[in-house]
């Protein structure tokens, strides 16, 4: 049966997360709020973890997985970045922004885009998030919380524990999340492409 941690949204309670932590570092697969929807997380390095968060996702290895990442120090292990991208980036994060870029070598191949060699990559601005991946001190791989058939994150920890006993590990609760995709930028090509608007507005990235 999956734990369940109730965490306060701004404040979150270090006991709990690093009990969190300690389900993801033996392989589990977490339910985790972020500032657009509730998640599914596993530590990068986990074959089998990886392989659970797909099924439980329904997805297969042509979608694009996000590296949920503190700050923007951690980008150059996973991902190649120009001057340019760099900027863009750093206008944009921490916030409900995913961005599509070119994936370093030291991305796990299984979890990069097998055609494009692409991975998704974003910088949360939660504060139970952000304290989760200080304590996990490393980025966590990530996929928005909808379910097989279902085109809506699910949002109510209680039903994602209820629906999600068995394959999750954990559901940490900080209430009810925006409940609006994250915008969706491809930085992987000569220009800037806007492959989903959502919550992240483009005026102040002057896209």
């Amino acid at each position: 049966m999956a734990q369940y941690f109730q965490i306060h949204p701004d404040n979150p309670q270090p006991r709990l997360l690093r009990q969190a932590v300690a389900l993801l570092r033996q392989g589990g697969v977490l339910a985790v709020p972020t500032d657009s929807s509730y998640a599914l997380v596993c530590q990068i390095d986990d074959r089998e973890a990886v392989e659970r968060l797909r099924r439980i996702r329904g997805v297969d290895d042509r979608h694009h997985l996000t590296l949920l990442c503190r700050d923007l120090s951690e980008l150059s292990a996973y991902a190649r970045v120009d001057n340019r991208q760099y900027r863009l980036l750093k206008s944009a994060t921490p916030g409900p922004y995913t961005f599509i870029l070119e994936a370093s070598r030291e991305v796990p191949r299984r979890v990069s885009h097998p055609q494009r060699k692409t991975i998704g990559l974003r910088v949360p601005a939660h504060a139970a998030l952000q304290a989760l991946l200080t304590l996990h001190e490393g980025p966590l791989l990530a996929a928005t919380l909808i379910l097989p058939d279902e085109t809506e994150p699910l949002n109510d920890p209680q039903e994602i524990r209820d629906r999600l006993e068995h394959p999750v590990a954990a559901v940490l609760d900080a209430g009810a999340c925006p409940l609006e995709p994250t915008t969706v930028i491809d930085l992987s090509g000569d220009t800037p492409q806007v492959l989903r608007q959502g919550r992240g507005p483009l005026e102040p990235l002057g896209l």
